[in-house]
């Protein structure tokens, strides 16, 4: 049986529209969007916060803000193996790499001192292939560290945004945009979408052309990579549901479900369940989907929208479980444990938490945004770093066009042990017994 809470805890409120949400540290959190190349004074660009715990709630400091000038980021995605951070945007046409750098700088009474502060836009270079990354730590800080003129207290995290290569990913003969970008588990291949309908692979961080996969007849809308990296699953306006092999770029299977033979849908959003268990055999490959109706033809008719939330099995091709709403959905996300399953609403601005294997629903936030979600995000639990220490099971983060940032938190779960249900039932036959003999039967 799923809890209700009203609104939960905010963690920011930015004064961009945001489209983009991508964890690039187990703390650190990037927020992409913007206002466009129209003249509005909306800002385009990143911001990077540091989310804690404070024992009570959710908290979250911004470290780092970047504009991008005039090209809002509306879809992105990291890779992070340990030692590099790489971010990819989807900037109208192109995909734009950068690479995220961590920097320990000296704080002064809580302001960053201006010796290491951010460097400005017009003072990054465009990175050339092959040259050489700038160290963790320059010399001077070094230095500083070793004369012991960096206290603990003063000393700070700080992710710096750097700019690379660029490339074209779109060709639409309108407008081309770039929809949606992936990079694979493994960090080798990147793939993007958009509206050409073609989903182009990428060598990673290289940015070769590497493969055109031709299946969809319109703009694509989500991609998704399994978490070994061999298949991916793709959806677009179409309304298919294409799972691609990696390796021979063959189509292995199309999955299609309508409600009715008179009601139609098309697919939103797919997510694999990225978890260990994969790994056996024994366990099923689960694909999780979101999908809005069409509106009907017949005038006589309901014209109400309705979405529904898909678990699929990906070996045997068919749908294990569903779950309808009353309005359609715009997003969707699985932890990466692959225990939950998130889903952000479009008119109400509802947040949704479930458990993944049955779909029961955990968590109901109604009205977690005054509109319509644009992108969730869980807490991770396997990224480099130590994991925030709080006294939930799991949180997903939720952004909108009302340009907030909140935190949506499960706490812990805790079940009767069992030598308390024995003693209970030993207590009950006593506790039976002494009454009758009370009473004298």
């Amino acid at each position: 049986m799923s809890w209700k809470r009203r609104q939960d805890g905010l963690l920011a409120m930015i004064n961009f529209p945001p489209y983009s949400l991508q964890m690039l540290t187990s703390r650190h959190v990037l927020v992409g969007g913007g206002g466009g190349s129209s003249k509005t004074g909306i800002a385009n660009g990143f911001e990077i916060f540091e989310i804690s715990h404070n024992g009570q709630h959710f908290v979250a400091e911004e470290v780092t803000r970047y504009e991008t000038g005039p090209n809002v980021v509306m879809n992105s995605a990291t890779y992070n193996n340990g030692k590099k951070i790489w971010l990819v945007a989807g900037q109208e046409s192109h995909c734009q790499l950068y690479n995220i750098q961590l920097k320990v700088v000296t704080a002064e009474n809580g302001e960053i001192s201006k010796k290491y502060n951010f460097p400005k836009r017009e003072d990054l270079r465009q990175r050339r292939k092959g040259s050489k990354e700038e160290p963790f730590l320059k010399r001077e800080n070094i230095e500083d560290i070793k004369n012991d003129t960096i206290t603990e207290k003063h000393k700070k995290l700080q992710l710096l945004i750097k700019p690379a290569d660029s490339i074209q990913t779109d060709f639409g003969s309108g407008q081309p945009l770039q929809r949606v970008v992936r990079i694979s588990p493994n960090g080798n291949i990147m793939a993007t979408g958009g509206t050409d309908g073609l989903i182009r692979l990428w060598h990673f961080p290289q940015l070769n052309s590497l493969h055109e996969l031709k299946g969809h007849s319109k703009e694509i809308d989500d991609i998704d990579f399994c978490p070994k990296s061999k298949q991916i699953a793709t959806v677009a306006k179409d309304g298919k549901l294409i799972i691609w092999d990696v390796n021979t770029f063959n189509k292995n299977k199309e999955l299609s479900w309508n409600p009715s033979d008179t009601e139609k849908c098309i697919f939103k959003r797919c997510r694999f369940r990225k978890t260990v268990a994969d790994d056996n055999p024994s366990n099923p490959k689960l694909l999780f989907s979101i999908s809005n109706s069409l509106p009907s033809r017949d005038r006589s008719r309901s014209k109400m929208h309705y979405g529904f939330l898909q678990q699929w099995n990906v070996d045997l091709g068919q749908m294990d479980r569903v779950v309808k709403y009353k309005e359609n959905l715009s997003e969707l996300a699985v932890s990466d444990d692959g225990k939950f399953v998130a889903v952000g609403t479009m008119s109400s601005g509802t947040v949704d938490l479930f458990i993944a294997f049955n779909l029961q629903r955990l968590l109901h936030v109604p009205n977690a945004h005054n509109m319509f979600i644009t992108n969730l995000e869980f807490l991770p639990t396997s990224l480099d770093g130590p994991a925030i220490t709080s006294n939930c099971e799991t949180a997903v983060i939720s952004c909108s066009v009302d340009n907030k940032i909140r935190i949506h938190s499960v706490p812990y779960r805790h079940a009767l042990p069992f030598w308390l249900f024995v003693i209970f039932i030993i207590v009950s036959i006593c506790g039976a017994f002494i009454l009758c003999s009370y009473l004298g039967l």
